[in-house]
């Protein structure tokens, strides 16, 4: 079992930046891929970016590469996304999510956190 808490969201206006954390619980937490999706109101959720267990490889969807950076610190059991460049179009709900490999589907993963709020102002 992995648990997962989401902080760092907030209200930012267009061009600023933000920086998401994940902090995991569980003792399987080093060997998991980790990854970021995204709600925003009406539409489905989506892929943001994801990392292997160890860091070195990372995936992104193409309107945030360049943007965002996700990177992972096994020593605090956090990952983080840092989110440059923000426009109106990447406010949502954003949640974290671990699995056994680094994927972009979101049935590629088995715990999810609740999830936290960005949005971003004109």
């Amino acid at each position: 079992q992995v648990q997962l808490v989401e902080s760092g969201g907030g209200l930012v206006q267009a061009g600023g930046s933000l920086r998401l954390s994940c902090a995991a619980s569980g003792r399987t937490y080093s060997s998991t891929a980790m990854a970021w999706f995204r709600q925003a109101p009406g539409k489905e959720r989506e892929f943001v970016a994801a990392t292997t267990w160890s860091g070195s490889i990372t995936y992104y969807e193409d309107s945030v590469q360049g943007r965002f950076t996700i990177s992972r610190d096994n020593a605090k059991n956090t990952v983080y996304l840092q989110m440059d460049s923000l426009t109106p179009e990447d406010t949502a709900v954003y949640r974290c999510a671990a699995g056994v490999r680094a994927t972009t589907a979101i049935r590629g993963y088995d715990f999810w956190g609740q999830g936290t709020q960005v949005t971003v102002s004109s």
